[in-house]
This record gives structure tokens, C-alpha cells and sequence, in this order.
């Protein structure tokens, strides 16, 4: 597979799965001592990759859970955020500094923090009361915050299948490496057909709405410097569907939740508008080892997968490095 290194891509997500014990560990002790809320403190890609997780327990839960933006948190501030709150912080090199600047502003309140981060000596690890740590560059943290997640929920009696589900995550690396494997074909055909599309409409719903609203920002926008919309599907009928032209690029992005009905009808709208849509479905690929009922809570990382063949392939089609930046930690703002 193009610029595809399978030993590291096994041995990183083992490296978040085999935190199991740990996170149990820390849940349990979280949840015996009490607290009354739980904020998921992120920004850019780690906030929207807590939107999964937030909806969880919406959907779930009265544990009040809130996905939150850290300048935000720090300059807006947060009523119900003090001492008997816990806040979870992720960054993959663990020097994101709008989040060490929400640590500390937690911290400042007596909240407790807890950090996921690929750098035992980062200044984010250093910085929280508890840091869980998994190889270098491991992404995404879906593994981690399904399981912390997973486990208070069950603990408070509102996920009967999380030890079944938990036990199953075990087999990720060589489940998703499959993935990644059937997805090939389709992300070389999509950057072919693409090499030269400058503006792309990106549509998800339900747990799969981080997703979209991250790989248009932090992969499309950010990394190969394409013009994007990105829209929610319950939304999409309510302003952003005037921008479908004939030759609109619009990817879709379908799960397997409660939701799916809902991009299933912005699918079938846009098909009648553009002649360019390329739906990209969780359903479309075996997971072998995940029981049906846990499909729809690993659509995110299934598509993180798939997506990132995808922008493999762009990368070596319009020869604009994955890594390259104009002004993203290269100037001072």
C-alpha cells in the first residue's frame, strides 16, 4: 500500500488498546470517588474527535458530558467546571498549546485532568494528574476514549455490553489493517478522478460528524490546502444544499448509527443535483471479531482508516506533502 508502514500501523494501535487495564483502572477509581461532570477538552481534530464520545453519552447517559474547545473553556469560561469535574485532554505530541493553557486553567479550578498522548516527557503528560500514554504518533484516540468512555458508562449501569465490546477491541490492529487493505483500490480511483478538484462538500452525521468536520478542516484544508464546506446531515436541508452544482464534489460520510437514515436522504438529494458523489460506508467493510451491535461505534475509526488511504493517494497525485504548512505552527498567532 502506498506510503503505508503496516509494522507501525500494528503496533500503534496495540500500543492504545493494551491501555485497557489502565483506563479501567483509572475509571473505576474515578467513579468510586465520585464527580459530577466530564468534560472532553480538545482543539482542532482532538475537540471534534470527542464529538463521538459526548454523543455517547447523550444518547446513553445523565452523566453531563461535554465536548468543549480548550481557548474557548479558557477565555469563555465554564459554570459547572470545580472540583468534582474530570477533564480528558488528548494531543499526539503533547505540546498543543491552546490545551496546555486549558490544563493549567482546569487545574487552577481543582479539576481532575487526565491526558492521552504518544510522549511520556511532553509537556502535556507532565502537566495532567494522570497520563496515559501509547507509541509515539498512535492515531487516532477513538480506542482509548471508546474504552474510558465505555467503562464509566458501565459503571453507572448504562452499557451492558462493554466487557464483551472491550474484549473484542483487542483485535483492532489486524481488523483495521484489513480495512485499510480493501480501501485502496477506492482511495487510488478517488485521487486519480480528483487530482485536480480545488473544492470538496463533505457531509456526515451522528458519531460520524467529528469525523467529516475533521478531515475537512485538519486534512483537506489543512494539509493539501483544498477549499471545503463540511455540513451536518440533519442540517444540510437548511441552507448549505444552494451550494450543489452539477460538478460539486460531495463526499459522503455514512455510518452504521441511529442517524444513518438522515445522510441516507442528503445521499439520495445530492445524487439528483451532482454528477460527482462518492459515498464512503462504514457498512462496506467486514470487521471480522466486532459483534453487530458495536459496528456503528467504530464507524469513526473504520473511517479514519479508509480516509487515510485517501489522502495517501492525494498527497502523491497533486505532489503536496501530507506534511507541508504555510502558516499552521510555522508563524506566530
Amino acid at each position: 500500500m502506498l506510503g503505508f508502514d503496516e509494522p507501525e500501523f500494528l503496533s500503534q494501535l496495540a500500543s492504545t488498546v493494551a491501555l485497557r487495564p489502565r483506563i479501567e483502572e483509572l475509571a473505576d477509581h474515578l467513579t468510586d470517588d465520585g464527580f459530577d461532570n466530564l468534560f472532553l477538552v480538545g482543539a482542532g481534530g482532538t475537540y471534534a474527535q470527542m464529538w463521538p464520545y459526548e454523543q455517547l453519552a447523550r444518547r446513553t447517559s445523565t452523566l453531563p458530558v461535554h465536548a468543549v474547545i480548550a481557548a474557548e473553556l479558557v477565555t469563555g469560561g465554564e459554570a459547572t467546571l470545580g472540583e468534582r469535574s474530570v477533564a480528558v485532554f488528548t494531543s499526539v505530541s503533547g505540546t498543543t498549546e491552546d490545551s496546555l493553557r486549558a490544563i493549567e486553567y482546569c487545574k487552577a479550578k481543582g479539576v481532575r485532568t487526565i491526558g492521552f498522548t504518544g510522549y511520556a516527557e511532553s509537556p502535556v503528560a507532565r502537566s495532567v494528574d494522570v497520563a496515559l500514554v501509547s507509541e509515539p504518533k498512535a492515531w487516532p484516540f477513538d480506542p482509548q476514549m471508546l474504552l474510558l468512555m465505555g467503562r464509566l458508562l458501565a459503571r453507572r449501569g448504562e452499557f451492558e455490553g462493554y466487557e464483551k465490546l472491550a474484549g473484542e477491541l483487542a483485535g483492532l490492529p489486524g481488523i483495521l489493517l484489513d480495512v485499510a487493505r480493501q480501501a485502496e483500490p477506492t482511495a487510488a480511483a478517488f485521487a486519480k478522478a480528483h487530482k485536480d478538484t480545488d473544492y470538496h462538500f463533505l457531509v456526515g452525521g451522528g458519531n460520524l460528524w467529528g469525523f467529516t468536520y475533521l478531515y475537512s478542516m485538519c486534512i483537506l484544508e489543512e494539509m493539501q490546502w483544498l477549499r471545503t464546506t463540511r455540513v451536518h446531515s440533519a442540517e444540510f436541508f437548511h441552507g448549505s444544499l444552494e451550494l450543489l452544482e452539477e460538478d460539486t464534489s460531495v463526499l459522503v460520510f455514512q455510518g452504521e448509527d441511529e442517524t444513518r437514515a438522515l445522510t441516507d436522504r442528503v445521499e439520495a438529494f445530492a445524487k439528483r443535483i451532482s454528477r460527482d458523489v462518492t459515498v464512503f460506508d462504514t457498512r462496506d467493510y467486514p470487521l471480522p471479531g466486532i459483534s453487530p451491535e458495536f459496528r456503528g461505534l467504530l464507524a469513526p475509526l473504520v473511517l479514519d482508516t479508509v480516509m487515510g488511504r485517501v489522502s495517501k493517494h492525494l498527497e502523491r497525485v497533486r505532489g503536496h506533502s501530507l506534511d507541508l504548512r504555510r502558516y499552521y505552527r510555522v508563524m506566530d498567532y
